[in-house]
């Protein structure tokens, strides 16, 4: 992450008012601030008057209970297990697990309000700074990103502009993806065509699209490989990102130097919170090996079908904890509170085996997520930064793209394998969909992509550890009970 600063909108007019002999009128000191706004096209300016748009990105995205939960439980990467009464939740996340999530949950409510509620913040910012074409283009990419958000999540939902004075009716799946795609595709002349940092420019645009196209056959019944293909590459052409060397300098404390991460929530442990991945997943004692500051939960662990779909060879195998664990200065931690029947006893060690979802899963057992660094000292919130859009991601879109349109592209076999390489593997020399969706989970794991892929493929309603077959409306979550109650015109999602 890197260091956050206070800035404060009232810079330009007083950057202004320094340059007069005498105080203005307030109506010509009005003037004179709304053409500085209108006609600025200094960088600092600009993040000036932009800031406010992305300091509510940290709120619940790396937070439990919310999006990347709704993401990762529903998906085969993880599980939170039912721990006797610890994780009990009402049952919230063994429903969750096995698709049978009703709109009364607490996460698809929070994941509804923090969506909006961001539309909202950027909506205020571009009615006061909308006429700037500059402005207008990246604050209107962001709120773009949001509603893909929301379109891939809760699919028909309302459109809201920085006009609107209420929130209307939700309108079709189709009407969203339009006006996503047209939102972008209008800002792409205005956006910045090189590396920013946890802003909005030209690539993590053409990002949004490649990934909004590789996924329109599912929000649309439309395929749009091609144009995934396309804005794909034009990332790839742009020159601005590449591989990190090393993957996991990716998630490291200090990650703000990541040639790779095209766009990122900037979270920091002081003023930016709510990325507290080392309190959802780690064991209580793990709060002795990283000599955390508060005790972690003991909740996420990852399936261990999905634990052993990494080759023992492979880097991203790090992506997790596994083993004997020790405190900070080596010594064995014991679990006193251990199951009986737990096969390791009281010394803590993290199995990839998992007993049962509920109600007695073992305390120690499942592999836990690692992928992000847990520094020393650290609170419950960390300061590595969250990468949203990632360059492999946008390899690997391209490859599946190309695949999809001829499964013996030599382009994307190419593009696979320079991911491959990366984690330390052999070339492969063809291409089918069970490999192109492993490798993606392994690429991606933790990063909220997984239930996306998993629908892509046609696999989010198979069966796995613990979940049954689910119909097809469960690949979209309801519209939350509340937000039906408080706007009597929208509609719930079929199925629900």
């Amino acid at each position: 992450m890197k260091t956050l600063y206070k800035i404060f909108i009232l810079t330009i007019p007083l950057m202004i008012a320094a340059q007069a002999c005498q105080e203005p009128e307030p109506e010509v000191f009005s003037d004179l601030y709304n053409d500085r706004v209108i006609e600025t096209d200094d960088p600092t300016e600009l993040a000036i008057l932009a800031a406010g748009a992305y300091s509510n990105l940290a709120g619940t995205w790396g937070a439990h209970n919310s999006l990347w939960s709704m993401h990762e439980i529903s998906s085969d990467e993880m599980a939170i297990t039912q721990k006797g009464a610890d994780w009990e939740d009402g049952g919230q996340w063994i429903r969750m697990h096995r698709h049978e999530w009703t709109p009364t949950e607490e996460s698809i409510n929070n994941g509804w309000n923090y969506v909006l509620g961001n539309i909202a913040n950027v909506n205020n910012l571009l009615k006061s700074f909308g006429e700037n074409e500059i402005l207008n283009a990246e604050l209107s990419t962001l709120r773009a990103m949001m509603y893909y958000w929301l379109i891939d999540v809760y699919g028909s939902v309302p459109i809201i502009e920085e006009d609107d004075e209420t929130t209307g009716a939700n309108v079709s799946r189709q009407e969203v993806f339009n006006f996503i795609e047209s939102e972008v595709t209008a800002a792409l002349p205005f956006l910045r065509q090189e590396a920013t940092y946890a802003t909005i420019n030209y690539y993590v645009a053409q990002s949004l699209l490649a990934k909004l196209y590789l996924n329109a056959e599912v929000y649309t019944g439309t395929a749009r490989w091609e144009d995934a293909a396309a804005a794909a590459q034009e990332v790839i052409d742009g020159g601005a990102y590449s591989l990190e060397p090393d993957f996991f300098a990716n998630f490291v404390e200090q990650n703000q130097g990541s040639s790779e991460n095209i766009f990122v929530i900037n979270y920091d442990k002081d003023n930016a919170q709510g990325f507290n991945l080392p309190q959802m997943t780690l064991h209580y004692l793990s709060q002795e090996t990283y000599r955390l500051q508060e005790q972690p939960w003991n909740g996420y662990s990852s399936l261990e079908e999905f634990y052993n779909s990494f080759d023992e060879d492979d880097d991203r195998r790090g992506s997790f904890l596994v083993g004997p664990q020790f405190s900070a200065s080596g010594e064995r931690l014991l679990d006193i509170s251990a199951e009986a029947n737990d096969p390791d006893g009281p010394p803590l060690t993290f199995t990839p085996e998992i007993n049962m979802l509920a109600p007695n899963a073992l305390r120690q057992a499942g592999a836990r997520v690692g992928k992000w660094e847990f520094a020393l000292g650290s609170p419950s919130s960390l300061s590595n930064d969250y990468p949203l859009f990632r360059y492999s991601d946008i390899l690997l879109t391209r490859a599946e793209a190309l695949w999809r349109i001829n499964s013996g592209n030599s382009e994307a076999i190419d593009l696979v394998n320079m991911v491959r390489n990366r984690a330390g593997l052999d070339d492969v020399t063809s291409l089918n969909a069970d490999f192109l969706l492993a490798e993606r989970g392994r690429e991606m794991f933790a990063e909220g992509t997984r239930r996306q892929d998993l629908i892509r493929f046609g696999e989010f309603g198979g069966t796995w550890w613990e979940k049954p077959a689910s119909p097809e409306f469960r690949q979209l979550f309801p519209i939350p009970q509340a937000a039906l109650d408080a706007n009597t015109l929208l509609e719930q999602n079929q199925g629900y």
